[in-house]
């Protein structure tokens, strides 16, 4: 056997030894705030509208609705579970709500709880149907990812819907303090899903479900109860959003948010929440969420084709996640 082949392992062991080394000196996520750090410095070099009032304004503006559907998209992530309908969730929501203020005649408050309440519906049926029926997460979501899309189309014709009340765009440009409303009313959700996650009961036992749900269920912690709360979640922020985006746009669109479930999640890995559950912060959603949102800022600023946007989103996701999936091997002492 040559000496080549044998130090071949010697030094993958070493470069794994060096990641995870890595990660037990410093959160996943403060790696990737440098990173974003790193690409906002780049932008401002290569670009001259990129460090203006108008265009950090409008990256504010888009990270906040993507950073609400990630924050929701977190708590079945936290499970060991996901959830790949809040997309769609989030288009029928808009056009549920722009249909009952367009065509139904009814005032914000009522449309907006109305439409709320269906989503949390949506998300306690999909958390049913996991833990009592027995259907593994994906599927369950990957059907409602098809069948509230098209049940959006149904309801709308495959038109989109407008009159909206002026007000409730002006609502969406507005600023406080020159920070945008929208990032504002962000904070404060992350703020409240953090307090959730880290200082409550429900917090600790959907890390205590993700990290070993059978161990969970012997000491007495009613999974299902749990399960259904953090899909019900997931369904209610993904609505949120779908409603955000509504009043950025001042119309309701069947094919809004098209694809956001994949940025969602990719969000929430990014920002190190592990996709074997047990491990994820709302902080590290919405640090993943803003990367992506500067990496299309960026790049639609820089005229590089959007197909090369796609890449290096995916090419981040695949080495988090072989980060991820090399420090569960190394804790459980295989390779």
């Amino acid at each position: 056997m040559s000496e080549g082949t044998l130090s071949r392992p010697v030094e993958e062991e070493a470069s794994g030894s060096f990641l995870v080394e890595l990660q037990h000196r410093l959160p996943l996520e403060t790696y990737v705030l440098a990173l974003t750090v790193l690409v906002w410095v780049l932008l401002a070099i290569f670009s001259p509208y990129f460090w203006t009032a108008g265009n950090i304004t409008n990256i504010l503006r888009q990270v906040s609705i993507d950073a609400i559907l990630a924050f929701g998209s977190l708590f079945p992530i936290i499970l060991a579970g996901i959830d790949l309908s809040v997309g769609s969730v989030a288009g029928l929501s808009g056009v549920v709500f722009s249909m009952l203020i367009a065509d139904a005649g009814q005032g914000l408050l009522v449309a907006f709880i109305a439409t709320m309440a269906m989503g949390v519906v949506i998300g306690v049926i999909n958390g049913w149907a996991i833990d009592r029926l027995g259907i593994p997460p994906f599927i369950v979501t990957l059907a409602g990812l098809q069948g509230y899309r098209g049940l959006a189309l149904l309801l709308s014709g495959g038109m989109t819907i407008s009159g909206m009340p002026a007000g409730l765009q002006a609502f969406s440009l507005s600023s406080v303090a020159h920070v945008p409303t929208l990032f504002l009313l962000m904070a404060v959700i992350g703020l409240g899903a953090h307090f959730l996650l880290a200082y409550t009961r429900l917090g600790r036992y959907m890390y205590a479900i993700g990290s070993n749900a059978e161990a969970a269920r012997r000491v007495g912690i009613r999974v299902i109860h749990v399960t259904t709360v953090a899909y019900a979640l997931a369904a209610g922020f993904a609505t949120l959003s779908g409603l955000l985006l509504v009043a950025r746009l001042s119309m309701g669109s069947p094919t809004a948010a098209t694809g956001s479930e994949l940025q969602a999640i990719a969000a929430a890995v990014v920002g190190g929440a592990s996709l074997f559950g047990g491990r994820g912060t709302i902080l590290g959603c919405f640090i993943g969420a803003l990367l992506f949102t500067t990496i299309g800022n960026g790049a639609n600023l820089l005229g590089v084709n959007s197909f090369w946007q796609m890449v290096i989103e995916g090419l981040l996701i695949a080495f988090v996640v072989y980060f991820d999936n090399l420090q569960k091997r190394r804790q459980a002492g295989i390779g």
